[in-house]
């Protein structure tokens, strides 16, 4: 069956008008899913300014010519009124027609641009709904100690990319994780007498908890006599010194003097980053960033370098800032962007992390009697914060890790909605790593998209037990339970605190195996999802979590023509070797922004 789009379509060398299907919806309005079908419709003074790019607007005139074709793929379309076809013609940046080889071939000029995918799997461009993008970019060109084993090998590591920095200049980033040589925290002595020249401040993988030297504490003013901070730790030695390692608010200390990045250097890193998850097929990002961020993506924007579509998060406590951005309309007549950089989503934090010890949990950790976690934010500062985003039609998306966390914030979120009325919001909780069974229920019941980033449960899996006991883990990472309860779920990878490959998102979501090869089985099985509950979590609802489903998400005629095409298919390799997949070519709005070298 041919799918076309709803508006005429220039064939051959006449101009031949095509109706429309008989029986199809405008593009980008029909058939979700049933778990999803509760957040439509969406009220109207939330639809216009959240998805005002989102109608298929192709004029008539060469734009809507045929211009490329993907013919003899295995193409999952994620659209369940058309799940599988063999062929796409694209006009422009939109997808114009699915259908067979056969129809598609014949809908196109002789000259036009024919792609043979081979009988290769065509899916929708990935849409990676957690990342930290700058960061990321940067994080490339930084010293790297996530695979460090040892304190001697983090030392070394640090030691070589120090003799090729300029003196004086910080080393940052890093991303280790102390769980690989066996637990203990690391402190400023391992590494002060081969980093004398230049201030270190390095992060664990989390984000949540890092190291800085003698010269960085220095920098900072942190000493013994430093307080402590609300919400965060400076974690000392039996004498009351700082050790160097810093928890959540506490990193601030330091944070606030490393020198910010020239708009060069941020340019350069989001090239980088855009770059890189390209070559991992995604084709969107939902950057859980700052303002400085948002002036990169402007920058090049308006410069025509955008090769990754973003949706911009600012955080919660700016709110006002980003309404009264909108109003300006800078990003267009609706004033939320366009089909390359969208904003309207703000960010804040309930807790820490579970590696750090500072998620927020109702009962201790098993391997600390004394400790439950912490809150970030306090709780009526940030009721105040998402009741007041919410009258100003602003999304809102909430860190939360621990049970307790997420017990807090959907109790925050009912409350806001009993007060503001009901209206399709979208609130996302990120990450909902750890949930008590009897909250699981209640992300459908209000509404609120389940963000989660399903390599953490293969990477926390190796050690998270001895930190929240067997009972606890049965619903951490509960991807199946909350499917079956309705919830909306969108993947993302966190990048830079893990890999931004959706390929192993995937693998990990559906075999649940832990990094150390402890749980063949995998971990916590029965929250193992199919294959293709994973990838529409990676394309379709990624785009839900963000008002996007008009646009993207699916290979829909109308939609942006976003693919990505892997060199085996999913649904049939063994589960274990989906992450042997490699990306043969990504393609945004009909243009092709990686390809693999061919051997």
């Amino acid at each position: 069956m041919l799918v076309l789009g709803s508006w005429s379509l220039a064939l051959g060398a006449g101009v031949q008008q095509r109706p429309r299907a008989k029986g199809l919806a405008a593009p980008g309005t029909k058939n979700l899913e049933p778990r999803t079908k509760n957040l439509l419709p969406i009220a109207a003074l939330l639809l216009l300014p959240m998805v005002a790019c989102s109608t298929p607007s192709l004029s008539h005139g060469d734009s809507e010519r045929v211009t490329l074709i993907i013919v003899n793929a295995r193409a999952w379309t994620a659209d369940p009124a058309h799940l599988w076809a063999e062929a796409i013609a694209v006009a422009g940046d939109r997808v114009a027609a699915v259908g067979s080889t056969d129809e598609i071939r014949a809908m196109a000029d002789e000259g036009v641009q024919t792609i043979d995918a081979r009988g290769r799997l065509l899916v929708p461009g990935f849409i990676d709904s957690h990342v930290h993008f700058i960061d990321g970019g940067f994080r490339l060109a930084s010293v790297q100690l996530r695979d460090a084993r040892t304190r001697e090998e983090l030392a070394d590591r640090l030691a070589a990319f120090a003799k090729g920095a300029p003196e004086g200049t910080w080393i940052t980033g890093g991303d280790w994780d102390h769980e690989r040589w066996g637990g203990e925290l690391p402190q400023h002595e391992w590494i002060d007498p081969i980093t004398p020249h230049h201030p270190v401040w390095v992060h664990r993988l989390d984000g949540h908890m890092a190291l800085a030297n003698s010269a960085a504490l220095r920098a900072a003013g942190v000493t013994r006599d430093t307080p402590d901070v609300p919400g965060g730790t400076i974690v000392r030695d039996a004498r009351g010194e700082p050790t160097g390692v810093l928890k959540d608010n506490a990193m601030r200390l330091v944070t606030r003097v490393v020198p910010e990045p020239t708009p060069e250097q941020a340019d350069r890193a989001l090239d980088a980053a855009m770059r890189h998850v390209a070559a991992q097929g995604v084709t969107t990002v939902h950057n859980m960033g700052s303002w400085a961020d948002l002036e990169t993506f402007s920058r090049a924007l308006k410069a025509e370098r955008l090769s990754t579509r973003i949706y911009a998060v600012v955080p919660l406590a700016d709110w006002e800032q980003l309404r009264d951005l909108i109003r300006t309309r800078r990003f267009g007549q609706q004033g939320r962007g366009d089909k390359w950089l969208r904003v309207g989503g703000l960010k804040a934090f309930v807790d820490g992390s579970l590696g750090s010890h500072t998620a927020l949990f109702e009962q201790p950790f098993s391997d600390a009697p004394n400790d439950r976690g912490l809150s970030v934010t306090p709780l009526d500062t940030l009721y105040e914060n998402i009741a007041a985003a919410d009258v100003a039609y602003l999304q809102v998306m909430v860190h939360a890790i621990g049970d307790r966390a997420n017990r807090e914030l959907l109790d925050i979120y009912a409350r806001v909605a009993a007060d503001n009325g009901k209206r399709d919001r979208r609130w996302r909780i990120e990450h909902a790593q750890h949930l008590r069974r009897e909250d699981i229920s209640r992300f459908a019941e209000l509404g609120v998209i389940a963000s989660m980033q399903p390599y953490h449960a293969i990477d926390d899996g190796r050690w998270a037990e001895e930190v929240i006991g067997a009972e606890r883990a049965k619903t951490t990472y509960a991807f199946r339970s909350l499917l079956d309860a309705g919830a909306t779920v969108a993947f993302g990878s966190d990048w830079f605190v893990a890999p931004p490959s959706p390929l192993e998102g995937i693998y990990a979501a559906v075999t649940r195996r832990t990094l150390d090869g402890k749980h063949p089985n995998g971990w916590v099985p029965e929250q193992k999802i199919t294959v293709e509950e994973a990838l529409r979590a990676y394309t379709h609802d990624g785009a839900i979590a963000s008002f996007d489903e008009a646009v993207k998400g699916t290979i829909t005629p109308g939609k942006l023509a976003d693919f990505v095409l892997i060199d085996r298919d999913l649904f049939e390799v063994p589960p274990d070797e989906i992450r042997e997949a490699r990306i043969l070519w990504t393609m945004v709005g009909g243009r092709i922004v990686y390809e693999r070298n061919r051997r």
